[in-house]
């Protein structure tokens, strides 16, 4: 089963790759094996995004997704020591949107 999912990135429409999606998945459902069943549900709850890619087939660089990444990893790290996902979540917009830093609230002298 595992073998036969490889035909799933061989579609060009993503109509048809969701036909496929879902006889796979319904297979794999009755199959009973604990991990094919597992990754038949994980495939389910991700079915935009992996239908996403038939759509944007050639459109979008894998190169400025990475891009983006990096920069999101580097605001978390820069973002360390802090608790608040609140924290982590303004980093991001600082790092991936170029957005002014907030003025200091207090004075240090």
């Amino acid at each position: 089963m595992r073998q036969s999912f490889d035909l799933f990135w061989t579609y060009r429409s993503p109509w048809w790759a969701n036909w496929f999606l879902e006889q796979w998945c319904k297979e794999a459902m009755l199959s009973d094996l604990e991990p094919m069943v597992k990754i038949a549900k994980t495939l389910q709850l991700h079915r935009e995004p992996l239908l996403n890619w038939f759509r944007a087939r050639c459109e979008i660089s894998s190169g400025a997704v990475e891009g983006l990444n990096t920069n999101a990893k580097l605001a978390i790290r820069k973002a360390r020591g802090f608790r608040s996902y609140a924290v982590m979540e303004t980093a991001l917009f600082h790092q991936l949107g170029h957005l002014p830093e907030p003025k200091i609230t207090h004075r240090l002298w």
